[in-house]
């Protein structure tokens, strides 16, 4: 829906820096400033920390500071502890481990500050049910949690019913954080439960048709006017030793990743649109670079706005890498699969 471009507050400061009235573009352009976050399309990295080269569980290339520059704004991820300690790690830390949690975000916060007129969303993946209060330090120790964003009423679960870019830069609080499992708003209420303000298709997918079907949360049937995320992450099916597991489809990445056609994510978009008389909130991807910004330029048509900058560095590469790490990693993941699957 087209939104006319409004004004901010002159002698409005957010971190030192004044807003310029009608030129000072929110996320990139003018006219987010006066619309409401929740009437936003986002491009979202799936697990944003997973940059390892030549690491089958990788699902990204560019590291996160990169990933905001060129466009990203939500940054989601699967947390597991290690030793008492928080750390991004894909299925287990045995496999991926991108460290601390503490760490990434301060990475994130260091480009909010540098940044700030960037609103980001990101999603705590908290699969193994971890303990609500152990996200407290490092979402503090970071500087994460001093730029969270803390619903004022729960007018807040229709999409429309959120702040503006606007409202959230002056306010100073351009981060939304929501948790999936184990949120409790009533304990740590800058920590949102996931699906009470959002729903999502099909996880992990397979199917390059992207169903725009409810997923999660369990038994949603109607959408209730909620933020909605399009996972188009495509999988492909691997089976070794009698175990299938999934593994980013990358030799059909610059179709997923594409404006128009089968298996594109611009027509993915175009068809929850139609469904669901909007477009989704996020748009959930792996290795965003492939396609040149192609993922932005979806998003830029959502939004009804253009999509004019250039995307992306090319990710760097590891001295020494080979097949046989890559051989390495494969089958260490499959163990890792294998092990956990005779434990559940």
């Amino acid at each position: 829906m087209p939104v006319t471009s409004g004004s901010l507050t002159p002698n409005a400061t957010t971190s030192g820096v004044s807003l310029l009235a009608n030129t000072q573009p929110c996320n990139g352009y003018v006219e987010f400033c006066t619309r409401s976050y929740g009437n936003i399309t986002y491009v979202a990295a799936h697990n944003s920390p997973f940059v390892m080269q030549n690491n089958v569980a990788a699902n990204q290339n560019l590291e996160v500071a990169q990933q905001l520059d060129d466009g990203i704004r939500m940054l989601q991820g699967q947390i597991h502890e290690l030793n008492g300690i928080l750390h991004y790690c894909h299925t287990s830390c045995d496999l991926l481990d991108s460290g601390p949690v503490e760490d990434y975000l301060g990475k994130v916060a260091d480009w909010l500050r540098k940044n700030p007129f960037e609103v980001i969303s990101i999603v705590i993946g908290n699969g193994d049910f971890i303990e609500l209060e152990k996200f407290i330090e490092p979402l503090q120790n970071s500087g994460i949690a001093d730029m969270a964003y803390i619903p004022s009423s729960n007018n807040t679960l229709q999409y429309n019913h959120w702040p503006t870019l606007g409202d959230l830069i002056l306010q100073g609080k351009r981060v939304i954080i929501y948790m999936d499992y184990k949120a409790d708003e009533t304990r740590v209420a800058y920590i949102l439960d996931e699906f009470t303000y959002m729903w999502e298709t099909p996880f992990s997918p397979t199917d390059a048709n992207f169903p725009c079907t409810i997923d999660r949360p369990l038994g949603m049937t109607n959408d209730g006017g909620k933020l909605y995320m399009a996972n188009h992450n495509l999988n492909a099916e691997l089976t070794v030793f009698g175990e299938t597991i999934l593994i980013p489809d990358k030799v059909n990445l610059n179709r997923s990743n594409a404006v128009s056609g089968y298996g594109s994510l611009g027509l993915a978009a175009e068809h929850c649109t139609a469904l669901w008389c909007r477009p989704p909130t996020f748009l959930l991807v792996d290795f965003y670079d492939v396609g040149d910004g192609s993922v932005f330029e979806v998003a830029a048509k959502m939004n009804d706005v253009s999509y004019t900058s250039t995307c992306c560095s090319k990710p760097s590469t590891s001295a020494g890498a080979s097949s046989v790490l890559r051989l390495r990693d494969l089958m260490v993941f499959l163990l890792v699969v294998i092990f956990l699957s005779e434990l559940f």
